[in-house]
């Protein structure tokens, strides 16, 4: 028989979420505690959103926290740097290095 240990986040008296580790709940709880904060500076302000548009504004702020900081410090954003091809393009060939490509070492070039 195996035991099996689940740390259930509760928010008024409904399951959230379950975990394996207390660190990932701990977490979550912490994510929604800032959600609820959010959701009442949300609902304090003359903004006109709808509960539910309020509620999913407060939980995308609160799950991208780490990127919302910095933002709201007056830190830019990082930008994501644009993908770079697997295989570089070849370059365009001059046309006086084919010429020099097709001389004999040691040869005359042709004026």
């Amino acid at each position: 028989m195996a035991v099996i240990v689940k740390y259930i986040v509760v928010r008024n008296g409904e399951e959230k979420m379950t975990f394996a580790t207390k660190k990932e709940a701990d977490a979550y709880d912490k994510m929604l505690d800032i959600a609820d904060n959010l959701l009442d500076f949300l609902n304090a302000s003359q903004l006109k959103f709808n509960e539910n548009q309020q509620e999913e504004v407060a939980l995308l702020l609160a799950e991208k926290r780490d990127e919302v900081m910095p933002i709201l410090r007056g830190i830019s954003p990082k930008k994501k740097p644009a993908v770079k091809p697997a295989v570089k393009p070849a370059a365009k060939a001059n046309p006086k290095d084919k010429a020099a490509a097709k001389a004999k070492p040691g040869g005359k070039k042709k004026v």
